[in-house]
């Protein structure tokens, strides 16, 4: 019996510190502000075919906004399909918007010695996706490349990411 109760802790206490580990990454996925239990810690794939429609919406041009600005996806016929809601949430409520914050999450990326769980890694590409939108917008030349900087920085976790270990 004793031992049960080791594995019961062992795994209770792995799991608070992978939570915990991802709430540093990104604290506003437990900070949902529509207030929908289900939506915390929301994520877009879960299947193949999450992925490919993550990737067919890129494809199609879809832009995320700043912190004003809801996302929008030009493809009607891809923007009113029900999963793509989960998407709007991370993209609007999730990702971080403003360059200090995305500059703490590539220094927190840079710090980051295991592989992203795959909550993170979306996240990231999706931040990536929108600093690069972000710097196309930008025409102050000091703006542009502090933008790109923290661009390169999340670049760069996400390429550590893919690397084999």
């Amino acid at each position: 019996m004793t031992q049960w109760w080791a594995l019961l802790l062992f795994l209770t206490m792995y799991l608070a510190a992978s939570q915990h580990h991802r709430k540093t990454l990104y604290p506003s996925a437990y900070r949902i502000k529509r207030g929908a239990y289900s939506l915390i810690n929301p994520t877009f794939q879960h299947t193949v075919e999450d992925i490919n429609l993550l990737f067919e919406i890129l494809l199609a041009g879809m832009q995320i906004g700043g912190e004003e600005h809801a996302m929008l996806i030009p493809d009607e016929e891809l923007a009113s399909l029900r999963c793509v809601e989960k998407l709007e949430i991370i993209c609007e409520d999730v990702l971080p918007k403003s360059l200090s914050e995305i500059r703490r999450l590539a220094a927190e990326l840079t710090r980051h010695q295991r592989p992203l769980s795959w909550q993170d890694f979306e996240r990231t590409v999706l931040t990536l996706v929108y600093t690069a939108q972000t710097i196309a917008r930008l025409s102050n030349r000091h703006q542009r490349e502090a933008w790109t900087d923290a661009a390169v920085q999340l670049f760069r976790a996400v390429e550590k990411d893919l690397k084999p270990t």
